[in-house]
Formats: structure tokens, C-alpha cells, sequence
């Protein structure tokens, strides 16, 4: 970076250079022109100026080193308030913030004689300590400064102190440079990447065990060839603390509960794709989709289906849960994007439905979708078809699953149970009569002493039987494997 130097007199003309705003969703140290500024405290040090807001993708994109994959931990931070400095300095700040690379300063490392080096430790305890942190500590004096400029708030100052990964030697600490640290996790990120993290709460959120994700993740591991970065050294530990904050974690921030909800939608725009707050004639509606489950979406959706699991809650939830669901290779379904409303989610789907297809375009312009599977023949149809340009096809699990259930439960001769069900399936598919309330009527006359079952019937499936009929005659209908896919989501989330 030295042909991107440039000398200037003195720290009070920092205001004069240029605000750098790459156009790159993060960025780095390499996206950057820097300045070693001379006298002052930071002389010698190289600065830049960036947007405050940018703050972020810049400490994102540091992290995402190829030689030295690093995580920028906050070592200190200082606040001041505005109008608490009559005569600012040109570097005076509003707030401070020391960012120093996760492996250091510490160094814990073994010299060659097995023997902790003394002069670089801390405390085990009080100030300073970092329990559970020692394995990481590697004596990486990477840092550097971010000051909220004082005059100027929307601006932050970088103050690279130390850009290399290296030790007090000069020697590289950590990453593919150090020979020390191949074939450790040293040579990768200190933690799990967000999308990993993401990928492992998703999971945790819908009930999945922890063994089960530990299981299933070593023997993806063992199937590409052991570890290849840090997201490959996933540990029990890991998901166990994840699954501590998902139990520890509070989402009422308010004792209103619209309130709250405003508030939490505030926090996380990012993973919300809609939002409508209930008034008078609207109905509240939420999407929340997060990063991981976007990409999930374009990598499992592209070329394949996207499946509706509509109705969960309806009858204990205030508000219904609505999911959408793809299929991976080993044809599990995976979470793909979340709906809560107040209403049925059939009845404003045509809010939403346009702005998530619109999503996962901007994100893959060439992705396309085969066939979108609904489990309530109500949906809007044609307005599915014009989001996603695609086959629809509908599910039948939910009506099959419920009448077995019912009847396992209301019926106790095999004999029976097996004609009833096939009498269900012939109301669904018109086979012996042409008009369904014909086969209704014939249906209830047959089996006019299952009294229990009959009356369940009636008051859950009879208004809508022929609703369901007639979907099946307009509708291609989705083969064993999704239904069998989307039930075990159903079975996964119930337990959860």
C-alpha cells in the first residue's frame, strides 16, 4: 500500500482529506487510500476518513482477510456527550472505539522449552482477564482506532495503528502465514462465521436437537475431507451457547404489545421483508427472512420448489405461523422465511408474496423457480403464479394427517378405520360420484354409527370439503416426498 501513501504537514489538516465510501457492501483496508499523518499522537500511524455508517462493513471486511482471517473484538469504547467541549480538537471525538484482532495481545503460546511466556500474560482474573479465552490469545498486536469525529458526527477517523498480524517479533501469529498454526484452528477465523451461526439458530429455533446438528455437521465435514476453515470446527460448545441465548433471549421490550413489536422491527429491519401494523380495516402482518435463510432460498429454491406450511397455531396461537420451506439434497425441509398475521395468510398474500420474489431476484437475477406447493387450496393462485412465474401445486398432507389422527382416535376396529379413510379419499378426488356433496351425503350414511368422528367432520372439514375437491381438480397435486418433508417440519416444530 505504499504507492497509496501520501505525506501531509500536520494532524490539523485531517478534516481535508477525503471521505472514502467504497461502493462494495464491505470493505477492507485494501478498498482504501491512506495517509500517515505526521506529529500528534498518531504520528507515524495511517489514517482515513469514512462515513460513520460504514463503520461496520469496514471492521467486517478487516475480518475477512484471506491470509489472516481475524475478529475484531472491542478492547475500549468512551462516549462523550455533545456541548461537552467548548474548544474541540481536530480529532476530538463523540465516541472512541479501540478495535484489536481476537488472537492478541496476549500470547499464550508455548516457547520451545514448554514455558508460558511470563512478560505477555494477564492476570487469570480482575481486569484484564478473558476466561475461556486463553486458547485463542497469540499475541497478534493487530489494532486500530475508530474516533466519531467531535465536529464533524456523521464522519469517523480510522487510525490504523498496527495493520499486520503479527507479534511483538514482527513475526506472523496466526493465519496461513504462521507455520505454527497449520493444521490448528489458528490458521481460520477465532469464530464461527454469521452464516454458520445463523444456519445453527435456525435449527435450534425450529426444535432440532443438539446432538442431531452436531451429528449431522461432523459428517458433513468427514464428507468433504475434514476441516477447511473455522465454520468446520463447530463444537458442542458452540451450539450449546447458542442455544443458551435462544433460551435466555427476551423479545418483549415493551409491556405493549404493539409496541414491543415496533421496536423489535426497528431493531432488525434488515431480517424483516415486510411489515404492516394492524389499524382498524388492515390486518398486522410480518415477514422476517434472515441473511442465512435468503441464501438457503437461492441455493435450494433455484431449479426447485418452495412449499407453504400455512396453518400452524391456528388454534392456540393469538397469531399463526406461517413458513415457507425448500428442500435440500437429503430432502429435508429447511426454514426458509417466516409470516405472522393476524388474519388467514391466504387473505394477504398478495401484500408480501410480490416483495419476497422481488427479494430473492436482486440477490440472484438468474434464479427461477420450478413449482411453489400450498397446503390450502384457498390461496390466491394466480397471484403465486405471477410473483414466481412458476407451476403451482398443492399439498395434502395436513387434510391426511388430520383424518387419520382422528380416526385412530374416534375409531378402534382396523377394519373400519381403513374404509373410512378410503371413502375420505374418494371425496377428495370425486372418483365415485361426480358432485362431492353427493359423496359427502353418501359418506356420512355409510358411516352414520361413527358418531364422534362424524361430528368432528362436520363442524372441521364439511365447510370447506368441497373448497378442497375442487382444488384438486384445478391443481396438479405434490407427490409423497415434499408432503412427507413438510409433516416432519410440522412434527419438529410442535416439539419445539
Amino acid at each position: 500500500m505504499k504507492g497509496h501513501e501520501h505525506k501531509i504537514p500536520r494532524m490539523e489538516d485531517i478534516l481535508n482529506l477525503p471521505v472514502q465510501d467504497p461502493p462494495c457492501a464491505e470493505f477492507s483496508a485494501a478498498h482504501i487510500k491512506w495517509v500517515k499523518v505526521e506529529g500528534g499522537r498518531q504520528g507515524g500511524d495511517d489514517i482515513a476518513l469514512i462515513p460513520f455508517a460504514r463503520v461496520g462493513d469496514f471492521v467486517k471486511g478487516e475480518s475477512s482477510n484471506a491470509e489472516c482471517p481475524a475478529s475484531f473484538r472491542i478492547e475500549s469504547r468512551r462516549r462523550r456527550p455533545e456541548g461537552s467541549i467548548s474548544k474541540p480538537r481536530v480529532d476530538g471525538y463523540l465516541e472512541y472505539t479501540l478495535y484489536w484482532c481476537s488472537y492478541g495481545p496476549e500470547d499464550y503460546r508455548e516457547n520451545e522449552s514448554g514455558v508460558v511466556d511470563g512478560s505477555s500474560t494477564k492476570p487469570a482474573s480482575g481486569k484484564g482477564s478473558r476466561p475461556g479465552r486463553r486458547h485463542m490469545m497469540r499475541g497478534c498486536i493487530c489494532h486500530f482506532t475508530v474516533k466519531r469525529l467531535y465536529t464533524r458526527p456523521l464522519l469517523a477517523l480510522i487510525i490504523y495503528n498496527q495493520r499486520n498480524h503479527v507479534d511483538k517479533s514482527g513475526s506472523p501469529c496466526h493465519g496461513i502465514l504462521d507455520q505454527d498454526a497449520m493444521g490448528t484452528r489458528a490458521m481460520y477465523a477465532p469464530r464461527i462465521s454469521e452464516e454458520q451461526r445463523q444456519k445453527v439458530m435456525s435449527m435450534l429455533y425450529v426444535g432440532i436437537p443438539l446432538d442431531s446438528i452436531v451429528q449431522h455437521h461432523m459428517e458433513m465435514v468427514e464428507g468433504h475431507g475434514g476441516p477447511h476453515n473455522r465454520d468446520d470446527f463447530l463444537s458442542r460448545n458452540d451450539v450449546r451457547n447458542m442455544e443458551r441465548v435462544i433460551r435466555n433471549s427476551s423479545h418483549e421490550l415493551h409491556e405493549d404489545d404493539e409496541c414491543s413489536i415496533r421496536m423489535w422491527v426497528q431493531r432488525h429491519r434488515k431480517n424483516v421483508f415486510y411489515f404492516q401494523d394492524s389499524s382498524g380495516s388492515e390486518p398486522f402482518v410480518l415477514g422476517m427472512q434472515t441473511d442465512w435463510q435468503l441464501q438457503q432460498l437461492v441455493q435450494y429454491g433455484h431449479n426447485g420448489y418452495i412449499a407453504f406450511h400455512s396453518t400452524f397455531g391456528l388454534k392456540k396461537l393469538k397469531y399463526p405461523l406461517c413458513t415457507l420451506l425448500v428442500f435440500n439434497a437429503s430432502r429435508d425441509a429447511i426454514p426458509v422465511a417466516w409470516v405472522i398475521t393476524s388474519s388467514f395468510v391466504s387473505q394477504d398474500i398478495h401484500k408480501w408474496i410480490g416483495l419476497l420474489a422481488e427479494r430473492i431476484q436482486t440477490k440472484d437475477p438468474r434464479w427461477r423457480l420450478d413449482a411453489f406447493l400450498v397446503d390450502d387450496p384457498s390461496f390466491e393462485i394466480s397471484i403465486i403464479r405471477e410473483a414466481f412465474q412458476c407451476r403451482v401445486l398443492l399439498c395434502i398432507w395436513r387434510a391426511r394427517r388430520s383424518w387419520i389422527r382422528r380416526l385412530l382416535k374416534t375409531c378402534c376396529n382396523f377394519d373400519v378405520q381403513r374404509e373410512m379413510f378410503k371413502h375420505l379419499g374418494w371425496l377428495l378426488y370425486c372418483t365415485r360420484r361426480p358432485n362431492t356433496m353427493d359423496s359427502v351425503e353418501e359418506f356420512m350414511q355409510v358411516f352414520v354409527d361413527q358418531c364422534a368422528f362424524m361430528d368432528y367432520f362436520k363442524s372441521r372439514w364439511l365447510p370447506n370439503i368441497e373448497l378442497w375437491a375442487n382444488g384438486i381438480r384445478s391443481l396438479p397435486v405434490a407427490g409423497p416426498e415434499p408432503n412427507a418433508a413438510i409433516e416432519s417440519y410440522h412434527l419438529r416444530l410442535c416439539r419445539s
